[in-house]
């Protein structure tokens, strides 16, 4: 027992500190992620697809584990409005398990939140599971003639690796509305709702995010 539990608290170490980030933060690495993102013509995002999505989370998870595994990570969600893009809502997500994973991992995740429904279950003021709540699957990539197609599901993801994991899986994974970031970021008690829906402004220090995200 006091093995597992030795195991357990090495695989939080190393997010532990991500947790700790501040929500202006957060929002700037979001914006750096994206820029990064953008900086890929031949493995990034089409232009098209960012072109046709309702919204965007972009989500830091880093994962450890040796048998007994764990997560943890920080990011946000916007949306578009009749105004342009919405402010951020914070989200976040963690847990442990037990598994075939060995090493340890940071990745950075792109959603493309292709449909309205996407949209509204990242803004529940709650859980949203991942396959289960809206459809996933890997984005396509590269040049416009890649992205000329319906899309085939309700999230897109995209990711960028950093270190080794064996075994990691998006499907299934729970991500949580932030309530008490959101209350700090906007000076006041708001809903993921009311930020997604472009009913609160989105703060002038959230410019950064803006101009990476573009129209």
């Amino acid at each position: 027992m006091k093995t597992i539990c030795a195991l357990l608290a090495l695989c939080f170490l190393p997010f532990a500190g991500a947790t700790a980030a501040t929500e202006q933060e957060v929002v700037n690495q979001s914006a750096s992620i994206l820029r990064q993102f953008r900086r890929m013509p031949e493995r990034g995002i089409p232009r098209s697809v960012m072109r046709n999505a309702r919204g965007l989370a972009i989500l830091t998870v880093v994962k450890v584990g040796f048998g007994l595994s764990g997560k943890g990570g920080q990011g946000i969600v916007v949306a578009r409005t009749g105004n342009g893009w919405s402010g951020p809502s914070f989200i976040g997500t963690g847990g442990a398990g037990w598994g075939p994973q060995i090493g340890a991992q940071m990745t950075e995740f792109v959603f493309i939140l292709n449909t309205n429904r996407a949209v509204r279950a990242f803004s529940r003021d709650g859980n949203l599971t991942m396959g289960a709540d809206a459809s996933v699957a890997a984005g396509p990539v590269g040049r416009e003639a890649a992205a000329a197609v319906t899309p085939t599901a309700a999230i897109y993801t995209y990711s960028r690796t950093q270190g080794l994991f064996v075994g990691a899986s998006l499907e299934g994974t729970v991500i949580a509305t932030q309530k008490s970031a959101n209350a700090r970021y906007y000076g006041r008690g708001v809903t993921a709702r009311d930020i997604l829906s472009g009913s609160v402004a989105s703060p002038p220090r959230a410019s950064v995010l803006q101009a990476a995200l573009g129209r």
